[in-house]
């Protein structure tokens, strides 16, 4: 996306959809200061455990994850979130198909 925003109204759910067997992502805003992004998880995908040197809050917008998170495991439902903190390894799994908005705060 450019630096300049343009304000509008957007329904999320609409702006990535599921495909079979891929985790689809959307950048909504990619700044210095960190990014938004928008993830489609298709049933069985998943995000092998990592580490990020930001914080990063996740937003569960359609379904159900499992959110590791320092070897705790988190279900994490429709309109619930969790912060996944910065330096400490976490993964995700697609055990049914959803939705997550990524807030990745870097400064």
């Amino acid at each position: 996306m450019s630096e300049s925003i343009v304000a509008h109204a957007a329904n999320l759910n609409e702006l990535a959809q599921y495909q079979d067997d891929s985790i689809v992502s959307r950048t909504l805003v990619n700044k210095a200061s960190g990014t938004i992004t928008l993830f489609a998880f298709a049933q069985g995908q998943s995000l092998s455990e990592h580490i990020s040197p930001y914080d990063a809050l996740v937003q569960i917008l359609d379904g159900r994850a499992e959110i590791v998170i320092a070897g705790e495991t988190f279900l994490v439902t429709q309109g619930q979130a969790i912060i996944m903190p910065a330096n400490k390894p976490h993964a995700l799994y697609a055990h049914e198909k959803f939705k997550m908005l990524l807030t990745m705060i870097r400064a």
